[in-house]
C-alpha cells in the first residue's frame, strides 16, 4: 500500500526535498546541490538518486510511494511541461515523463511552478490553512504569487498565472523592471522596491534620518528604523504600504479570495505590514471584496516542498 510522498523544491543553489506520509506530516527533509552546469542536465537525475537513496534507507520500494511532486522556477503547463527555466538552463520538456523514467516507472510524478506550489503549501499546511480560495504573495527580491481556487492551483494556459509582480500600477515610472516593462508592482512592493522608494524620498527631503548614515540600505533597515520612530523611515514605509495595498486591491477585485497570505523576506516585518497596506487596499478594492482577510506565511522556505507533495497527495 502506498503510504509516502516526496516533494522536491528546485532552487537556484539547492533542491529541498521532503518525505511526507499520506496525511501530509513531514517525516524527513534534506537538501542537495542544484547542479546547473550542462544546461541543468544533472538536476532531475540527482533528485531521483537522492530519493532512491532515502527510499532504501527506509526500506521502501516504488509501490510504497504515492508520488513525487516537483517545483520549477518557470512557467509549467498543467501536464508538467516546462517552457523555460533560465536560472537552471532548461528549455522546454516534460518534467513528469523524464522523472518517471529516472525512477524506473510505477511512481506518479507531477510538476508545477515554484511560486504556485508555495501557495499550495501555505494553503494546505501554512498561513492559509482551511481556505479554499487564496492568493499568496511573496515579497522578496522580486514579487511572486500563486492563486488557489477551490483548493487547486490556477496555472493558466502557459503556466504564467500568478505573475502578479508584473501587474502595471504606475504610469510615471521610467526605471525598467527585469521583465522589460516600467511601473510593475514588483518595482515597489519587493524588498528592492522598498529601497527604491527610500532613495527617492531621501533625495527629495532634507529631514535628518538615521538611514543616511548607512552605507548599504536594506528593507530591514528601513522597517527597523520606522519602528524606532525615524520620521523619514515612517514616511517610506507608509509609501510602501500605499503601493502594496493598491496592488493587492487589484488582485482581490479580480480573484475575490477569502485570504491573501504574505510571504518572503519583507513579510518578516510582521503584522505591521498588514496595517500599512490596509488604508490603500480599502481605498482601491471593489467593495464586494473588501472583507478579504490577510495573514503571514508560516512555512518559510519549506512552502514549495509542502506544495509539491500536496500536488501528488
Amino acid at each position: 500500500m502506498s503510504n509516502y510522498a516526496f516533494g522536491a523544491d528546485i532552487g537556484g543553489t539547492t533542491v529541498k526535498i521532503g518525505m511526507f506520509d499520506k496525511e501530509g506530516n513531514k517525516q524527513d527533509a534534506w537538501e542537495i546541490p542544484t547542479r546547473t552546469e550542462n544546461n541543468g542536465s544533472n538536476i532531475l537525475p540527482d533528485i531521483a538518486a537522492s530519493i532512491k537513496e532515502k527510499m532504501k534507507d527506509n526500506d521502501l520500494d516504488n509501490d510504497d510511494v504515492i508520488g513525487i511532486g516537483i517545483t520549477a522556477p518557470g512557467p509549467v503547463q498543467e501536464d508538467g511541461t516546462i517552457l523555460v527555466a533560465v536560472n537552471l538552463g532548461w528549455g522546454t520538456f516534460n518534467i513528469p515523463n523524464t522523472m518517471e523514467n529516472l525512477m524506473g516507472g510505477g511512481i506518479k510524478v507531477k510538476a508545477g511552478n515554484d511560486a504556485n506550489l508555495a501557495a499550495l503549501g501555505e494553503q494546505w499546511k501554512g498561513g492559509g490553512r482551511g481556505c479554499k480560495d487564496m492568493v499568496m504573495v511573496t515579497l522578496g527580491t522580486g514579487v511572486g504569487g500563486g492563486v488557489i481556487i477551490g483548493g487547486k492551483v490556477i496555472a493558466g494556459v502557459t503556466g504564467s498565472a500568478g505573475e502578479i509582480g508584473h501587474m502595471h500600477i504606475e504610469d510615471d515610472e521610467t526605471d525598467v523592471c527585469n521583465c522589460g516593462n516600467c511601473g510593475c508592482f514588483e518595482q515597489y512592493a519587493s524588498a528592492t522596491g522598498v529601497v527604491r522608494i527610500a532613495k527617492r524620498i531621501l533625495a527629495k527631503t532634507k529631514k535628518d534620518s538615521s538611514l543616511r548614515k548607512l552605507e548599504t540600505l536594506t528593507s530591514k533597515d528601513i522597517f527597523d528604523e520606522a519602528k524606532n520612530g525615524d520620521e523619514v523611515a515612517i514616511e517610506i514605509t507608509e509609501k510602501y504600504g500605499y503601493y502594496l495595498g493598491k496592488g493587492l486591491a487589484l488582485i482581490a477585485t479580480v480573484i475575490n479570495p477569502e485570504m491573501i497570505v504574505l510571504g518572503g523576506g519583507v513579510s518578516k516585518a510582521g503584522e505591521g505590514i498588514i496595517r500599512l497596506l490596509k488604508p490603500s487596499f480599502e481605498k482601491y478594492v471593489f467593495k464586494g471584496a473588501r472583507e478579504t482577510k490577510f495573514a503571514l506565511a508560516t512555512l518559510g522556505n519549506d512552502a514549495g516542498m509542502y506544495g509539491a507533495a500536496k500536488l501528488v497527495l
